[in-house]
Order: structure tokens, then C-alpha cells, then sequence
């Protein structure tokens, strides 16, 4: 049950017009008054002989009889309406449910017969309207305070009463909603989404990483942002606003955001409390084409540490989920086409997760802001080679780090943040099967070059390391198998002058793979981060036979290649 709250000037006439009106496109059907003040309201939408400017008049009656005494807000519109699926309500519900929040909010408390006036329409199957004015009959204004979070709290009693889906409460520190007028707007303007979402972003993906308040502001100008600083007498900046370059209003003036009206976390205040943790090297790093995937692979190892500390379940953790925050809304904005919208789906569900009333006032997360700062200076990734290789591996990390988030939250009973996180590790496990899928191919094709025992005593110690027996009859060589990706970094390991079990054995012991669908493969990337493996291992060759090289073929033809099968050959030199 979804209770949406909205206030407004003048008169009743137009919402009750609307109400009951065809809506936008002839959506509202059968239109009628379910439940009011007094049980006799005129009904327009079954009553011939009422009109919706009798019920407006009735309405408005107690506004009009105190006259200039009036706030200017005067009209309050509660929409009510049930999730999608769930159980058909009748009238007599409906009348119920409207009665339960004109109750719980203070507009008219049960036998108080003098409190506002109301009444509930329903045009539609899933939900009602509850229109009211907000001066009582007795002449007072009506005292509301906190109706929403009254009528949350309400509707999740009238969710349990109802045996309807429980949905999850709110705690107040979510980011303010676009109003209906600015989705309105957005709609006719042909706009996929409001400007206060895209500012919300914008500011996000600006304060990511930033070493200090004049960097922010630039980044913000640079994203081609209207900012306007509100200054103390002094001279201090107190404040500032945010606008997107032809967004107006009615009298072509620029239409304002505050930050704070964005999220809470992003008013200037708690913006600089983010930026007293500077990163630890503020420093921007050597721009040449191995950058990205540079920035990326030490984003991975500290957002493995990140991952340890939020184990540890401690509330200092709340810190590093504003650092996570900021390291997905650096990537967002650096990463290749493909994988862009799901890296900004993944950015904005964790918004949500990286705000909760527990306070780190001392928590450091320099590492993660740096890490963040890096990416956004090292510039856009490439999706193939090494950065394509870098980001497979900083996103299989993060997958994890999201989810350690979730447990985190869902010990504490944060249940909107706990799902956020869940929804950003979806959208990461989408963007990282795209980003792996080619380095994860090339390393397959490197197993299926090994000989046959070499990738056998990988298997084994792989087998053993995961304690899973070897149940296997055929052993075919040239099949495809499970581990081929985890025992070709072994080998590479063993080249490099590791010792493969022992690599093995750390990579397992870093911390839980419980939460991992692929345990295997987020080994493959823990190891080759550990051993400062390429992300992309080079192509197997296969050497020329002599049958090969005496073949005949067109001149400065070259002989194509393939991934040697034969256990008897020896693995191509790199």
C-alpha cells in the first residue's frame, strides 16, 4: 500500500474536476465517491443531479469562512493505492482504508466532529484519492505534523490487516521524490527523466573523488551545470543551487535546486564534511593509455579492504559505503558504452544504500575516495584489452562489496537499504559478465593450450583448495571444464615464479566466497590481482610443425593458428 501525500493553494475545484475527469487518457473509469466527512457528500460520478462544483463548494465552505485568516496552502491529496497483484479491494475497503488515514494523519480524527472536511474517490481498481481542505469546520487550522510518515506507518498496519504485501518502511533519509508537476513536465518536454534526478546524478558524479569545494564547483560547471553560490554577508559561500541549462519555469527564469532538495547527503555542509576525508593522493595520475585499467586494478584492491571492514560489522562501516558510493559514480561516468547504463543503474540503487542515520564520524575512507578520483582523472575505458580485463576485475569485487552491504544493512533492519544494495549487485553482475566475458575466453583458450597433466595438477589443486572431490570419469583433453579460467592464472602464476597452491590457498582464505555465484571465476580475479597478473592474458599460440611449414599457401599468407590439444606437446612459449 503506497500512500502519496501532496498539498496545494486555492480551491478544491480543479483536483476534484481532475478526480473525477477522464484522467489523461481516459484512464479513470467509473468514477465515484467512496467515503466523506459526513457520509453524504454529493457524488458527481453517480448522481445525475450533483455536480463537482457543489462538492468543490462543500469542500472549501470552512476555508471561505475564515477568510484572510487562511494559509496559503490549503488543499491536501493523499493518493492511496495497492502494489501491483495484490487482492481486489471493494468500496467497503476503500472506505475502510480512507477512514484509517484521515484518522492517522490528524485531518479527521475518529469523533471529532468538527475536524476537516474530506472526501475519497476511487476511479480506478488499485486506488483511491482522498481530497481534503485544511481548515476544520470549528474555524482552526487542521494540525498536521509528520502525515506522511503517519500515513506510511498506518498503511503498513492496513497492509497486515488486509493480508496485502508487506512493503518496506522508510526511516526519512531517502532522497526527496519528483513532484507530479515535475514529472508532468518531464513527460511533455519529452525528458526520460526530471531535472531534479538528473542534477541529483550530476552533483553525485561531480563530488566523486573531488579533493576540494573549488573542484566540485568546477566539476559542476564542466558537466555544463547552471551553479549559483549563496554568500554570507562576509563573503563565505553558505550554500549553493544547481539548474539544468534550459529548464524554466512559467516566467523564463531558471528553475533552482538547493543541494539539499537533491538528498540529504548533498547539501554543502555534509558535502564538506565528505571532503575534510581528501584523498590520499590528490595528485591526478599519469594520463597514457594503460591509466584506466591502472586505476582500476588498484580500485579492486581497495575495494577488497572495504569489503573486509563492513565483515567485520562494525558501525564505522557506515563510511565506507559513502566511499563505495563515489567509486561507482566514478566508473559510471568513465566506463565504455556498453556497460555505462547498467554501471548508472547500479550507481543510483546504491545512493539509496549509502545513507542510514548511523553516523562514521571518524572513519577514514580516504583509500576508497582516491581510488574514485583516480578512475574519474584516468579518463573513459576502452572495452577490450586491459581495460576491458581491469574492469572484470574491479567489478567482481564490487558485486561482493555490494552484497556485504546488504548483509550489513539487513542487521541493522534497514530494509530500504538492504534491498538497494541487492539491486546495485544485479546491476553489477549484468555489467561484469558483459566486461569479463572476453578476458575470461582468452584465459579458457590458454587452459585448452596447456598439456593435458599440467592442467591436471591445477584442477587437483583447485579441487582441493575448494574441497570438491574429482568425480569426473573422462578426462577427454580439449573439453571445455569448469576451472579452465582459474587453472590457466595458476599456470601464469607458476611462470611468474609463484607457487600455485600457496597463491591458491590465500586467494581462498581473503575472505568469504560464500555470496559468490561464481567462485571460481572471482578467484581467477583475486589471483591475478594478488600475483599482478595482466587482466587480459596474451593469446595462446601454437608452434609450427613441419608439415606446416612446408604447406602450401599464398605468398605473405600467414599460417593460422590454433590452441594445441595434444597432451603430448608442450604448452607454447610466451
Amino acid at each position: 500500500m503506497i500512500p502519496k501525500i501532496r498539498t496545494g493553494t486555492g480551491g478544491t475545484y480543479g483536483l476534484i474536476r481532475y478526480l473525477f475527469g477522464p484522467g489523461k487518457q481516459d484512464e479513470h473509469i467509473d468514477q465515484h465517491v467512496v467515503a466523506s466527512w459526513n457520509g453524504f457528500a454529493p457524488d458527481p460520478g453517480r448522481n445525475p443531479h450533483h455536480t463537482i462544483a457543489q462538492l468543490a463548494n462543500q469542500l472549501d465552505q470552512p476555508v471561505k469562512a475564515i477568510g484572510d485568516r487562511a494559509l496559503a496552502t490549503t488543499i491536501w491529496h493523499c493518493s492511496v493505492r495497492t502494489e501491483p497483484g495484490a487482492r481486489h479491494l471493494d468500496d467497503g475497503d476503500w472506505a475502510d482504508i480512507a477512514r484509517r488515514i484521515v484518522h492517522a494523519t490528524g485531518i479527521a480524527p475518529d469523533g471529532d466532529t468538527t475536524a476537516c472536511r474530506w472526501v475519497a474517490v476511487r476511479h480506478a481498481e488499485d486506488h483511491i484519492h482522498i481530497a481534503a481542505t485544511l481548515v476544520r469546520q470549528d474555524g482552526r487550522l487542521a494540525g498536521l505534523s509528520f502525515d506522511y510518515r503517519k500515513a506510511q506507518a498506518e498503511a503498513r498496519r492496513i497492509e497486515k490487516d488486509y493480508g496485502l504485501r508487506q512493503l518496506t518502511p522508510g526511516d526519512g533519509t531517502a532522497a526527496k521524490n519528483p513532484t507530479s508537476q515535475e514529472c508532468w513536465k518531464a513527460e511533455r518536454t519529452g525528458r526520460a527523466e526530471t531535472p531534479r534526478e538528473t542534477l541529483r546524478e550530476a552533483v553525485r558524479q561531480a563530488l566523486a573523488g573531488a579533493a576540494d569545494e573549488a573542484e566540485f564547483f568546477d566539476r559542476l560547471r564542466a558537466a555544463g551545470l547552471r551553479v549559483k553560490l549563496r554568500h554570507a554577508p562576509s563573503g563565505d559561500v553558505l550554500g549553493y543551487n544547481v539548474a539544468l541549462p534550459g529548464d524554466r519555469n512559467r516566467n523564463r527564469e531558471p528553475i533552482w535546486f538547493p543541494g539539499s532538495k537533491l538528498a540529504p547527503d548533498l547539501s554543502l555542509p555534509r558535502i564538506r564534511r565528505r571532503l575534510t576525508d581528501a584523498p590520499a593522493d590528490t595528485t591526478p595520475p599519469r594520463i597514457d593509455r594503460s591509466a584506466p585499467a591502472r586505476t582500476r586494478r588498484a580500485a579492486a584492491g581497495t575495494a577488497e579492504r572495504a569489503t573486509a571492514l563492513l565483515d567485520e560489522d562494525g558501525d564505522e562501516a557506515a563510511a565506507q559505503l559513502v566511499g563505495t558510493g563515489e567509486l561507482l559514480d566514478a566508473l559510471a561516468q568513465t566506463s565504455q558504452a556498453a556497460t555505462r547504463a547498467e554501471l548508472r543503474d547500479a550507481a543510483r540503487a546504491f545512493e539509496r544504500a549509502t545513507r542510514s542515520h548511523i553516523r562514521a564520524e571518524n572513519a577514514d575512507i580516504r583509500a576508497l575516495r582516491s581510488a574514485a578520483r583516480g578512475i574519474v582523472h584516468a579518463g573513459t575505458a576502452l572495452g577490450r584489452g586491459e581495460d576491458g580485463g581491469a574492469t572484470a576485475m574491479v567489478l567482481s569485487t564490487l558485486v561482493l562489496l555490494t552484497l556485504a552491504a546488504a548483509r550489513w544493512h539487513s542487521a541493522r533492519g534497514h530494509a530500504q537499504q538492504a534491498a538497494a544494495s541487492r539491486q546495485a549487485a544485479e546491476h553489477l553482475r549484468t555489467a561484469y559478465r558483459h566486461s569479463a566475458a572476453t578476458p575470461l575466453r582468452a584465459m579458457r583458450e590458454k587452459a585448452q593450450a596447456l598439456p593435458e597433466p599440467e592442467r591436471r595438477r591445477h584442477e587437483a589443486t583447485i579441487r582441493a583448495a575448494l574441497g570438491e572431490p574429482d568425480t569426473r570419469t573422462d578426462h577427454q583433453p580439449g573439453t571445455t571444464e569448469r576451472f579452465d579460467a582459474l587453472a590457466a592464472t595458476l599456470a601464469e602464476a607458476e611462470k611468474a615464479g609463484h607457487d600455485p597452491k600457496a597463491l591458491l590457498e590465500e586467494a581462498v582464505d581473503h575472505r568469504e566466497l560464500e555470496s559468490a555465484r561464481n567462485t571460481d571465476t572471482v578467484l581467477v580475479w583475486r589471483i591475478r590481482r594478488l600475483a599482478d597478473l595482466p587482466a587480459l592474458p596474451s593469446s595462446p599460440t601454437k608452434p609450427k610443425t613441419a608439415e606446416a611449414k612446408s604447406a602450401p599457401g599464398r605468398a605473405g599468407t600467414p599460417t593460422p593458428t590454433r590452441p594445441t590439444t595434444d597432451p603430448h606437446r608442450t604448452a607454447p612459449r610466451r
